[in-house]
């Protein structure tokens, strides 16, 4: 029976991003254009299923004129949006990016609260369309909703038979891994945030993700930027080299990992596929300015491009 994807957005936001030469403190910058992209992980992470023509269904929250515009420019790049309209403006998101230095800065909103019973609302919805599916939680909260709100849904999937899926950081994800989700993945950073340890070599990471798989969690997917990603499953763990490919920006890049590595367990149930499809969506999207993502033409040949390497741990 073919199972549901679905992802919940709760704080998506308009990303604007800017090129600029030089950053000179208390001078005006100019640039010569800017890009506007539908953003959050929750966006991003639906569309670059669509982009693989998986069928999936995004939740998200939008408020006021500048939720408008996201949603103008969500529609023509997602099949299935559900939105729930709140009061406030939704989030502005910046990017800019020092040509001369290949710096880039980003500065990130809070996001407007949200109303109880308008978040039960979105919940609900959500919990639903996910059934014995795939439930994709991710990324920021606004100020006003509990650390927990993670875990209670990580919660609410299981108990429906679903496999919840998560990538946050910091206390929402330490809860949420308390709840035993399917899937994470945190970055290097992140996973040593969580251990209170430095690690300094792809075995130490494989060991510390071992250890949060022990916890409950099926797999644990640790993205390593330039240097790959390691996924832990029960059974194996697994390192992937980055792909050889020229990068404009990583934004968007973790997101695309996410979409890749729940493809392709939805397709073949099969760990060292899902990281072979996260690795390539990843290496797709680095190429790309903006938020813009990867082109699903590139994807077969990035996949078999991907070599994965069982690490025994």
């Amino acid at each position: 029976m073919k199972q549901s994807i679905t992802t919940l957005c709760l704080n998506p936001a308009l990303d604007v991003t800017y090129h600029v030469h030089k950053l000179i403190a208390d001078q005006k910058a100019r640039t010569d254009s800017a890009r506007y992209d539908p953003g959050g992980n929750g966006i991003n992470i639906g569309r670059a299923l669509n982009r693989m023509e998986i069928d999936s269904t995004t939740f998200c929250i939008i408020a006021g004129e500048v939720g408008q515009i996201l949603k103008s420019l969500i529609e023509p790049q997602l099949s299935h949006v559900v939105y729930e309209e709140v009061t406030g403006q939704t989030r502005i998101n910046s990017t800019i990016i020092e040509l001369d230095t290949h710096t880039q800065y980003q500065l990130a909103g809070s996001g407007t609260p949200i109303a109880e019973s308008q978040l039960q609302n979105i919940i609900a919805d959500f919990i639903e369309k996910t059934a014995n599916g795939y439930g994709i939680i991710t990324g920021s909260c606004q100020p006003n909703i509990a650390k927990t709100q993670y875990a209670d849904l990580v919660r609410q999937i299981n108990d429906n038979g679903g496999r919840a899926v998560v990538d946050t950081h910091g206390e929402m994800l330490k809860h949420a891994i308390d709840a035993g989700p399917f899937l994470i993945k945190p970055n290097q950073y992140e996973l040593e945030t969580l251990m209170h340890v430095k690690l300094n070599s792809h075995e130490a990471i494989a060991h510390a993700a071992r250890q949060i798989q022990q916890q409950g969690v099926a797999h644990v997917c640790v993205s390593l930027g330039h240097e790959g990603a390691i996924l832990v499953s029960p059974n194996n763990s697994f390192y992937a080299r980055s792909l050889d490919v020229p990068v404009n920006t990583t934004v968007g890049a973790g997101d695309s990992m996410v979409a890749g590595l729940v493809a392709g367990f939805s397709l073949y149930d099969e760990p060292q596929q899902a990281l072979r499809y996260g690795m390539a969506c990843g290496a797709g999207t680095v190429m790309h300015p903006g938020t813009e993502l990867f082109n699903g033409e590139q994807l077969a040949d990035f996949r078999s491009r991907v070599n994965i390497e069982r690490l025994g741990i």
